[in-house]
């Protein structure tokens, strides 16, 4: 082990530096996800100096912090979240970097220093670089590289709202940074090594990572990937078409061939079974369970519960013949998380999974059909995005995504019209709970679908076709939620 790269002495010593900075700091950053809850304490898991501080700059600290708050740590609750922090430690903060402060340490080994978000720091958001760049150890944490990466890239830090942290270095590759950390094989890091080796083309291959501890308890911290430069979201795209007047089927066509294409390298890098009888009543349970709290969350729900209940009751009713399969899949799939590159190609990114659900059960098999109902809600909420409303626009992508589906999988998703019908509302009743917190203004977008999707699959109503533009950030769809 380096001299630069040592563990950091007595680690539990720092907590009484740390904490108090962090008490205040971290409830208020995006990807802290116990927001509305006390913090009562913290539990250092693991401090690793990966840069002591000196004279000639700043040192940088990696740690993996355990949050403690109420209900954390009592059995049947799972322990508090683990998050990991890569922190700057300085004699005087320079004045550029006065919005990544932490704070001031008062006690404990870090005493009369200043303690600040690292990532912020070109100098220390590069160190982070040049570890992928040199597999080894530091401590306990471990970094590999699956190809040769260059030095001296720049840096900037991608502000776009998310759960973790990413980083462009010379606009050539992308570091994501995970802030919540959970035992196991990240899916966005998994998933699309998969893909590499099975060939496929339309995810970009992890050139670099690194994690802590090893074997089925270890943890993904961060995945070096190819920046897709000059490419453009799907989100984004859609509403430039929708405020152009255009139609979008040609690319949702394009798209929905893209993702078949995944789902087909998926299906023959990973294990596949067959959708048991069993395993579709317990689907339907889940669901069925999350629409129950939905109503008792959101009252206007609960006049469309026993519509909505039967397109759940219609899965759980379906036999376990082997036609329909589980499979590894996005996960999180929507306008959001797809890439057009200036070549016309779509890349699909970000497979994590929706952040918020355990890891087990983002790496769980799901039917494929998980993911186009994801994307089908994805283009209604573009349309309701944007005013004067495009009647028919959703409508008609939807069909193009799911030819296009067909057209390159040999199966189209609307032939297992019931998985897609009860996948797309348990996707829309999500999105109400989330639109009623957070934003409702928008809630009339998922309460359009819940009275679709309440009433008799051939008597669907079609969506109103006026209404003003929504508030708030497009790029912040409840997609995005993560």
């Amino acid at each position: 082990m380096s001299e630069t790269a040592s563990t950091a002495r007595a680690p539990a010593a720092l907590l009484p530096s740390l904490a108090p900075l962090l008490h205040e700091w971290l409830p208020r950053r995006r990807w802290f996800a116990g927001k509305g809850e006390p913090v009562t304490g913290f539990t250092l898991v693991s401090a690793t100096e990966l840069l002591p501080p000196g004279a000639a700059g700043p040192g940088l600290l990696h740690l993996l912090v355990r949050v403690r708050q109420p209900g954390a740590d009592v059995p049947p609750a799972p322990p508090g979240d683990c998050y990991q922090l890569l922190l700057g430690v300085c004699d005087t903060l320079p004045p550029r970097l006065a919005p990544a402060l932490v704070g001031r340490a008062t006690r404990g080994p870090l005493a009369g220093r200043t303690v600040y978000e690292a990532l912020q720091d070109p100098r220390l958001a590069s160190l982070l670089l040049e570890r992928l760049r040199s597999p080894g150890a530091a401590g306990p944490l471990s970094f590999h590289r699956a190809a040769a990466v260059p030095g001296g890239l720049p840096l900037r830090v991608l502000d776009a709202e998310q759960s973790n942290t990413s980083l462009v270095y010379g606009d050539a590759y992308i570091l994501k940074v995970f802030r919540r950390i959970h035992p196991g094989a990240n899916p966005d890091l998994e998933l699309p090594l998969a893909l590499a080796r099975s060939g496929c083309p339309r995810v970009p291959a992890p050139v670099a990572w690194y994690e802590a501890g090893s074997g089925p308890d270890g943890s993904t911290l961060g995945v070096l990937q190819p920046y897709l430069r000059g490419s453009r979201d799907g989100w984004r795209l859609a509403l430039d078409a929708l405020a152009a007047g255009r139609d979008f089927a040609p690319e949702a066509h394009a798209l929905g061939r893209a993702t078949a294409e995944v789902h087909t390298a998926l299906a023959r890098a990973l294990p596949t079974a067959a959708l048991t009888r069993r395993r579709a009543r317990e689907l339907a349970v889940a669901m069925s369970r999350r629409l129950d709290a939905a109503a008792r969350a959101v009252p206007a729900l609960v006049p469309y519960v026993p519509g909505l209940r039967a397109a759940f009751e219609a899965v759980a009713a379906l036999a376990g013949d082997g036609a329909r399969h589980v499979q590894r899949v996005h996960g999180d799939l929507h306008l959001g998380q797809v890439l057009r590159t200036p070549d016309g190609e779509w890349s699909v990114i970000d497979f994590e999974g929706e952040p918020a659900k355990p890891l087990a059960e983002r790496r769980r098999p799901q039917p494929p059909v998980r993911d186009v109902a994801g994307m089908l809600r994805s283009f209604d909420y573009a349309a309701h995005s944007h005013h004067p409303r495009r009647p028919g626009w959703a409508e008609r992508c939807r069909e193009a995504y799911c030819s296009g589906y067909a057209d390159a999988s040999g199966r189209d998703p609307r032939a297992d019209g019931a998985l897609l019908r009860a996948y797309e509302t348990d996707k829309a009743v999500y999105e109400v709970v989330y639109e009623a917190r957070h934003r409702p203004d928008w809630l009339r977008v998922p309460m359009a679908a819940v009275r679709r999707l309440a009433s008799p699959p051939d008597a669907d109503p079609v969506p109103p076709s006026s209404g003003r533009a929504l508030s708030g950030s497009p790029r912040s769809s409840p997609d995005r939620l993560d």
